[in-house]
């Protein structure tokens, strides 16, 4: 699975999401480890936990979480958070 992907289920199970995923490190060609990063900024976590957002995002990417992503790191925000960060 690409980057562009990702970034597509992401913003099609959560409303108004915009999705970044990068790749962290070079993929190694000899093993399944695709690992991904991704800042994922939406309305939707107004209101939820650090656990619910991640845990939105896990269901957004599904059945795809254990077999074709061996890893996530990923950074959460509602559009007021992203914008305030510095």
């Amino acid at each position: 699975m690409d980057t562009d992907e990702v970034e597509r289920r992401i913003e099609a199970a959560i409303s108004d999401a915009e999705a970044t995923v990068t790749l962290p490190r070079v993929p190694d060609e000899d093993h399944e480890d695709a690992h991904y990063a991704a800042v994922v900024v939406s309305p939707a976590f107004e209101g939820k936990t650090l656990v619910q957002q991640h845990q939105m995002v896990y269901d957004a990417l599904g059945d795809a979480m254990t077999t074709e992503i061996h890893a996530l790191e990923m950074k959460t925000f509602t559009p007021e958070e992203y914008r305030d960060r510095s």
